[in-house]
């Protein structure tokens, strides 16, 4: 064997290049020139291309002419008679190395009884094992893997291991590490181990009801939540607090009978439910769920569910066949399910099975070689390499068809390549094109060219993904990140051209972002920051808790009947407050639970925006998809004082039952009279008070705006024909 000095460095950049550092301490003009001595013994002359003075270090960068076999070990020998061996360096990031390891096959685990197939794509590796460890004994046997093509090693393995659990052991740069699969399907609790399990027993039977169709985006009505949070209250009624299993319990009631967790989703009538992470993450001791808190934006394992929303984390089938269970449970009420999808980064870089499989391949680095942090929790995840795109698709894919997610929510999208989320989209499109899709659009730090990103800068790129709209969130609420900032919602004015702007959809042609209003995610509060109650408290602290209630049904009332897609946030519907706590990604349950006591406090204006969304559903002319629908019918109502928006949705019998609506949003708690546009009778279907389909009172060329609240004024074409003909 060779005798290593690890006097000097040599690291494989290029696919034709060295970079060798050698300190000043050991004479560097002693030890070039330098020669590579490739695995079959060849000498290989390296040609000094460039040499700088690094301080305490001379670097040299070197070229080679001969190809360089990946999956062997090279050495380079200095003049002096030292040696080192060449580490796998900065190559794994060129597009030359994505081109030839490029693959396209199977990766994962195959089981059956006579047999399982291991494959991992570890191109870097000398050597790889499978580890087979028995879940009780402890006991492990390892299995060598054969390098195949394009990177990927792969063993059969005879027998019935079903249940065993598993990682990968590779030898990368002369160094064993030891990872789980980055395409594990089911891991040991906490996820320690990849586990191989027989996925025909996972499989249900399918939902006895076909889901609604969903013919737009902008026919969904988003509710986010978290499944620990839901039912976590000692009063939700739910037998399995904090489980996925809870999220599936029917009929439950809390204080006073107010109906909660999967009962209060189906009265409440919105079509789908985003859920705050639910694949495997960090944060969460499983074996004592109850010991911590954690959101979930801590990935491990991006194809396997959280055990600690299991009823026994220890059982790997339990947390899949119960999370099977959820969903079908929130299918066969009419709900569709959206997942959370954190995709940009993972909880610990130099510990992720990533990183140990393919060192410095799935993460982004700056110019000076080190890791990027466009994300801020010290890694991006470099989804334009074309294994990195790979995972991230083929997990999306695995989502969609396994376990039947109708949508992905990209966790800060903008750090994503836009090519990556193209292919995203077509490969759900031929899944089931109503699955939606959309995300984060921030321009985050990361060292990505900005005409590459998934940001809403680029939306025109990515027509068919939605976008969490910033602009109409501090339109109406005012700015998340200053708290006595007020919006239009709050009372301030001066921001009233730009409130209608997102109320018609954001919409490029009218000053906004967006080529369509599908596009526009509308909202004014989320999981993160302040609540919009807790906002209040500081921007608006000098009113009533009665003017506040009104601001906060007002502000939901612009989301749900503003031309995008409407997102609520849990609980939003009945002021929730996390204590003015704007991050509560690992405060206690008490801060993070839906408060169903509080629910059953506001039973009227939970009704007011279950109105809202019965109208939004009732008239497709508050779900336009097009920008050229909106201009054709989107009409605001001017000269209004300064204190209301008004528009006109006019000629739109063909998108539901009435001809005509006017919406008219008042911010200030005084009496208004706004001129309605002719002489004809109009039926008041909201007001500050109520809502819903059903008339209230009639009103003709006037109304009345008694304070803060919303009015939609409605007239049939019938009614219009009627009156003509007298």
């Amino acid at each position: 064997m060779l005798h290593i000095n690890r006097t000097f460095v040599a690291y494989l950049d290029e696919m034709d290049q060295l970079t060798v550092l050698v300190p000043k301490s050991c004479c560097p003009d002693e030890m070039a020139p330098f020669t590579m001595v490739a695995p079959s013994g060849e000498e290989i002359p390296l040609s000094v291309q460039q040499l700088e003075d690094l301080g305490d270090m001379v670097k040299y960068v070197c070229r080679f002419a001969s190809a360089f076999e990946f999956g062997a070990t090279y050495w380079v020998r200095a003049r002096s008679g030292e040696r080192t061996d060449v580490q796998i360096g900065a190559v794994v990031r060129t597009p030359a190395f994505d081109d030839q390891f490029f693959y396209e096959g199977k990766l994962g685990v195959d089981y059956t009884k006579e047999q399982t197939v291991f494959r991992v794509w570890a191109p870097t590796a000398t050597a790889v094992n499978v580890k087979l460890i028995h879940p009780d004994s402890g006991d492990a046997r390892y299995v060598p893997l054969e390098r195949g093509e394009r990177g990927v090693w792969s063993a059969v393995v005879p027998g019935d291991w079903e249940r065993t659990y598993y990682t990968y052991v590779a030898c990368i740069n002369r160094v064993w590490r030891e990872a789980v699969d980055p395409y594990a399907t089911a891991v040991s609790i906490n996820g320690e181990y990849g586990v191989i399990i027989d996925w025909e027993k996972t499989k249900l039977a399918p939902s006895a009801r076909p889901l609604p169709p969903l013919t737009s985006p902008t026919d969904a009505i988003i509710y986010e939540l978290s499944i620990r949070d839901f039912t976590s209250h000692p009063d939700s009624g739910a037998a399995h607090k904090g489980k996925y299993l809870g999220l599936s319990e029917a009929n439950t009631s809390g204080p006073n009978g107010t109906s909660t967790g999967l009962s209060y989703l189906k009265e409440l009538g919105v079509t789908h439910v985003q859920i705050m992470p639910f694949t495997d993450f960090a944060g969460v001791d499983e074996r004592d769920p109850s010991a911590s808190y954690n959101w979930g934006y801590n990935p491990l394992h991006l194809y396997a569910p959280e055990g600690s929303y299991a009823t026994d984390p220890t059982d790997p089938y339990a947390r899949i066949v119960e999370l099977k269970q959820m969903i079908r449970t929130l299918h066969e009420n009419g709900l569709r399910v959206v997942m959370d999808a954190v995709y940009n980064h993972v909880y610990d870089r130099e510990q992720s099975s990533l990183e140990k499989l393919v060192p410095g391949y799935y993460f982004r680095y700056d110019a000076y070689g080190q890791p990027a942090n466009g994300t801020g929790v010290g890694n991006d995840i470099a989804s334009e390499r074309r294994m990195a795109r790979r995972w991230i698709v083929d997990s999306v894919i695995f989502w969609a068809k396994e376990y039947g997610i109708n949508g992905f929510r990209f966790d800060l999208m903008g750090v994503h390549d836009i090519e990556t989320m193209k292919v995203v989209r077509d490969a759900l499109d031929a899944i089931d094109p109503s699955i939606l899709v959309y995300g984060e659009g921030w321009d985050l730090p990361t060292p990505l060219a900005p005409e590459q990103k998934a940001t809403m800068a680029n939306a025109w790129k990515l027509p068919r993904i939605a976008y969490f709209n910033d602009r109409f969130r501090d339109t109406i609420k005012g700015s998340t990140f200053h708290l006595p900032s007020r919006g239009f919602a709050l009372g301030d004015a001066s921001g009233r051209e730009q409130a209608k702007t997102v109320i018609a959809g954001s919409l490029r042609a009218l000053g906004g972002l967006f080529c369509h209003p599908l596009q526009s995610l509308n909202y004014v509060e989320c999981h993160d920051n302040h609540t919009f109650w807790d906002k209040m408290e500081v921007a608006n602290g000098y009113e009533s808790e009665a003017i506040r209630r009104k601001r906060q049904k007002l502000a939901t009332a612009i989301v749900l009947l503003a031309q995008g897609i409407p997102f609520l946030h849990s609980g939003q519907e009945f002021y929730r407050t996390k204590g003015g706590d704007g991050n509560s990604y690992q405060a206690p349950d008490e801060v993070n639970w839906i408060d169903w006591e509080q629910k059953s406090r506001y039973e009227n204006d939970v009704r007011y925006v279950q109105g809202l969304i019965a109208l939004r559903r009732a008239h497709g002319a508050f779900r336009l998809a097009t920008e050229a629908e909106v201009l054709r019918h989107f009409e605001f109502l001017e000269p209004t004082p300064p204190s209301v928006i008004a528009y006109w949705l006019r000629d739109v019998a063909v998108y539901g039952p009435w001809g005509d609506i006017i919406v008219i949003h008042h911010h200030e708690e005084k009496s208004e009279t706004i001129v309605l546009p002719d002489q004809e009778e109009w039926d008041v279907v909201c007001d500050g008070e109520q809502s819903g389909t059903i008339p209230l009172r009639r009103v003709r060329h006037v109304v009345d705006l008694d304070g803060i609240g919303t009015w939609v004024l409605v007239r049939t074409e019938a009614m219009n024909a009627d009156e003509n003909a007298g």
